[in-house]
């Protein structure tokens, strides 16, 4: 379970992390690209919309305080326009090698600048026709309107033309709105923001794509200057034509169009005047978008060819770029260098983020969630692992103090369970041990006070007179003494037993030659008894053993046969060898036999069939503890079988040596 817990808390915790970090990490480079985009955006946008950087300190330190980092703006030889870092001699210093870009509103950096909408990408030249297109020619910010901003007045006679024109197309059931682009020139779109525009004969000509005068102006010098870029460069100039997108940025329609470039305002008429673009009178045109060169129908039947590139087209549209550059150089600001650092300088932008409160209270509370999860799961394992152990613990001092315990319960498999299991044995086993105790107690204080008991009536019956101290009395007091003696001596042996100190005095020996030394010895009390006492011997077993400890043994089995083997009986003593290294000696009668519920406790110290303790019906209780005690001493064991009415077999098994 420890080790379970262990690699599912490391697992998770190590996923969980490693998801959780990258993606705070993701989320944090991605704020950090956008806050880097807006600052230059931002700037970018000042320098197309103001020459010399005016603003810019102010611009510096807004963008700053709401973005935590340190912002410089140097020129390309690095002299401070403005520096967001405080303190007079601090500005301008540590800062990195390199610049995080360049801001040029003239050549806009396509990566940073990747974040524009579509109407400022429209700016861009991003519509029909050869154009200045979006790519590597066309980098110029469509904020940078120079002298094509409009006035009020053409800007409020444009945006009058425009509401007239939506409200025509809404009674058609269309919905339009008006956008203003960077110059103040209106363009139309629909709600949907795809930016359609219109051609619908009912509301008459659309002219808002139509250059003013103000632009018309700024499209003849861009034209002049494009013509002259071409007669530089060897090419006799086409006829440009230049229209407004509708951000209100120049853009090179198309080339080769024999006409005018565009339809201008009549000198005698304006917006809003009788005759003028989209008032009674005035011309009806077919669209609102200015005609282009449309490509004739190809023939089916012919295979497409490939479009080749015009290098007129492709040097027209140079031209084009260069002069509108030149043309916008004195409205804009120049280039500059942009740093974006940490607050001290000591990090560039793409290194200096760090993680956010947000972030960080997520790592915190991810690790935290792994750990109460862990700490639960522990808790819920090692509450099951101390349950039991808090069980044996209680049992273990109740057992101390003497009180009864009960079993403790092992529920689960394991080591606890068998721990358990084993402490259950014990006080089971304990319990016997401490009632044998007392059974002990109580039945030597018995033994003891029958021939004391005998001793002391005895001798104050002579004391007082009542009977004579005749050899009779004394010989009685003799037998009594003796019988004092036989008990504690057999305390003596069991208690040496016990402790491990029983002397035995090894020599080779003959089984059979011992069998019939002790039948001898109880010869005359079977005869008394009218029991026939026998021994044989089947072969010529030899051990080696203590002869004195060996003859005691036999000779307690052999005295509770006689004793409880009626008149007519027989008690036999067989000694053999059994097996290779071991003998036998059996003492077999046929007397009355012990009941199988008794035949555990025949060898348990005063222990007796009879609970009455009679002299008459055995001895002390001793004799067969004895002799369990005396054969382990040897390194056998000792066995019983017997069946009630028909007898008992006492077996010694004895090793050799």
């Amino acid at each position: 379970m420890s080790v379970l817990v262990s690699v599912l808390s490391i697992a998770a915790t190590a996923w969980l992390a490693a998801q959780t970090t990258s993606g705070a990490i993701r989320q944090e480079q991605g704020q950090v690209l956008a806050d880097d985009a807006r600052i230059y955006d931002r700037l970018l946008g000042l320098a197309a919309t103001t020459p010399n950087w005016r603003g810019a300190d102010r611009t510096v330190r807004e963008l700053s305080a709401d973005t935590g980092r340190r912002i410089a703006l140097t020129t390309q030889d690095r002299k401070v326009i403005a520096d967001s870092a405080e303190g007079e001699g601090e500005r301008g210093a540590r800062l990195p090698a390199r610049a995080s870009a360049v801001v040029d509103p003239l050549a806009v950096d396509s990566t940073l600048a990747a974040g524009r909408d579509d109407d400022t990408a429209e700016g861009l030249g991003a519509t029909s026709g050869v154009g200045t297109g979006t790519g590597a020619v066309d980098r110029i910010d469509p904020r940078a309107v120079g002298p094509f901003r409009l006035p009020a007045k053409e800007r409020e006679e444009l945006r009058s033309m425009a509401e007239k024109y939506v409200g025509c197309v809404r009674d058609t059931g269309v919905t339009v709105k008006t956008v203003e682009g960077p110059s103040g020139r209106p363009y139309l779109e629909t709600t949907d923001g795809r930016g359609e525009q219109f051609t619908d004969p009912q509301c008459g000509a659309m002219h808002l794509n139509v250059p003013t005068r103000t632009e018309r102006r700024a499209l003849d010098k861009i034209t002049r200057l494009a013509e002259a870029c071409m007669r530089r460069k060897g090419t006799e100039p086409s006829v440009l034509r230049l229209t407004m997108s509708r951000g209100g940025v120049p853009r090179l329609a198309a080339l080769g169009f024999d006409g005018p470039a565009a339809v201008p305002y009549p000198k005698e008429t304006a917006p809003g005047q009788p005759g003028a673009p989209g008032e009674p009178g005035a011309p009806k045109k077919p669209s609102l978008v200015p005609p282009t060169a449309e490509p004739a129908p190809a023939d089916p039947s012919e295979p497409p060819a490939e479009a080749t590139p015009d290098p007129v087209e492709a040097l027209a549209t140079s031209c084009v770029d260069s002069a509108r550059r030149e043309q916008l150089g004195q409205y804009v600001s120049s280039p500059a260098l942009l740093f974006i650092t940490s607050q001290d300088g000591s990090r560039p932008s793409e290194s200096g983020f760090q993680l956010s409160g947000a972030n960080t209270a997520r790592l915190v509370g991810l690790a935290a969630a792994i750990l109460a999860v862990t700490v639960a799961v522990t808790a819920f394992a090692a509450t099951r692992l101390t349950r039991p152990l808090r069980a044996l613990t209680t049992a273990t001092q109740r057992m101390k103090t003497g009180e009864a315990t009960e079993p403790v319960p092992a529920r689960s498999a394991g080591e606890i369970s068998q721990l358990a299991a084993a402490f259950n044995d014990m006080a089971a086993h304990r319990r016997a041990l401490e009632e044998q105790r007392k059974a002990m107690v109580s039945d030597v204080a018995h033994e003891l006070r029958t021939p004391l008991s005998n001793i002391r009536g005895w001798l104050e019956a002579a004391e007082d007179g009542v009977v004579a101290t005749d050899p009779e009395l004394v010989t009685s007091l003799l037998e009594e003494a003796l019988l004092l003696q036989h008990i504690v001596d057999d305390l003596q042996d069991l208690a040496a037993a016990d402790a491990g100190t029983l002397r035995l005095h090894r020599e080779p020996a003959c089984a059979g030659e011992l069998a019939e030394q002790v039948v001898a010895a109880h010869q005359a009390r079977a005869d008394a008894a009218g029991v026939r006492l026998t021994a044989r011997a089947e072969g010529d077993p030899w051990l080696t053993a203590d002869p004195l400890r060996l003859r005691q043994a036999v000779g307690n089995l052999v005295s509770n046969a006689i004793r409880h083997t009626p008149a007519g009986g027989s008690v036999t003593v067989t000694c053999r060898a059994a097996g290779e290294g071991w003998v036998t000696i059996e003492v077999a009668d046929t007397g009355t036999g012990i009941a199988a519920g008794d035949l555990p406790h025949v060898f348990d110290r005063f222990w007796r069939a009879d609970k009455s303790r009679t002299r008459a019906t055995g001895g002390s209780g001793l004799g067969l503890a004895i002799v369990r005690n005396l054969a382990r001493a040897h390194g056998g064991e000792v066995e019983v079988e017997s069946e009630v009415g028909r007898g008992t077999r006492f077996t010694l098994r004895l090793p050799v040596t």
